[in-house]
């Protein structure tokens, strides 16, 4: 176990040393979708994500950022995911990534009052771990999925009328057509 640990340790200090490492278990879903996800976009940008082994000794790594794994910082705290963790530790306060924690917290777990849109996502999670994807290729496909729903997400909490498809810019909807079309 020790010579495991001490290899991805190698592995994590040779890849592109001036960026932030963020390391999980392998064979993601929902929650360990949503975050790189959230960390990407709210927290850092130039994130390399890293999937080891569910028996690798997380407590040994220390030259990465280790989430949603048992015992770590970034993990499950109660009913609360490790999303809902993210957004305790980097301060991130927007009302639509709060209510897009609630809808990952009820498709990653089993909290006492699920959000509905919580079983979409879980079955969405799970039918991707099914196509035979590497962890990398799911993360890049299902992005667009949280696009959507952090869009729906703001709709949904602000304060204001929500923007019409007529509203985004030609680029923002190209953008999402290209996203949404490597999503074999």
């Amino acid at each position: 176990m020790k010579k495991r640990v001490q290899a991805a340790s190698a592995v994590i200090s040779i890849l592109r040393p001036e960026v932030m490492k963020w390391v999980t278990r392998e064979k993601i879903k929902v929650d360990r979708v949503a975050c790189p996800w959230l960390i990407q976009h709210f927290v850092d940008p130039a994130a390399e994500f890293l999937f080891l082994p569910h028996d690798t000794n997380w407590s040994e790594i220390d030259n990465a950022m280790v989430f949603d794994v048992p015992g770590c910082e970034l993990g499950h705290k109660g009913e609360d995911v490790s999303f809902n963790s993210i957004l305790r530790k980097f301060n991130l306060t927007d009302p639509a990534l709060a209510l897009l924690g609630e809808i990952v917290r009820s498709a990653d777990s089993h909290p006492s009052s699920p959000h509905p849109a919580g079983e979409g996502l879980h079955w969405i999670a799970h039918g991707f771990g099914h196509l035979g994807l590497t962890d990398h290729q799911i993360l890049e496909r299902q992005f667009v999925v949280y696009d959507a729903l952090y869009r729906e997400c703001k709709k949904r909490t602000s304060p204001t009328a929500s923007r019409s498809a007529t509203d985004f810019s030609k680029r923002e909807m190209f953008s999402l057509f290209e996203i949404a079309s490597t999503a074999h």
